[in-house]
């Protein structure tokens, strides 16, 4: 099945989650550490892809990034 993508990015979040994870003071591997804590799987290598929109992100991924970084939906989705 073909993807219908306007950009050559394959998510909107990647950049948001590199500044609040930065900000947070975790590194990518920090990060997947605690994804794993929530059942989230997702590998340090899968993280540094999404931080640069060159991996589709999940749900579940977004809405667990979001409670690990402690920032809301609306700033990963760049609405605040």
């Amino acid at each position: 099945m073909k993807r219908i993508v306007d950009s050559e990015k394959s998510n909107i979040v990647g950049s948001r989650v590199r500044q609040a994870r930065i900000k947070a003071g975790l590194s990518q591997k920090q990060l997947s550490e605690k994804l794993e804590l929530l059942a989230v799987y997702t590998c340090r290598g899968s993280i540094s892809r999404i931080e640069n929109g060159q991996r589709a992100i999940t749900d579940i991924e977004i809405d667990a990034i979001s409670k690990i970084l402690n920032v809301t939906l609306d700033y990963l989705f760049g609405r605040e």
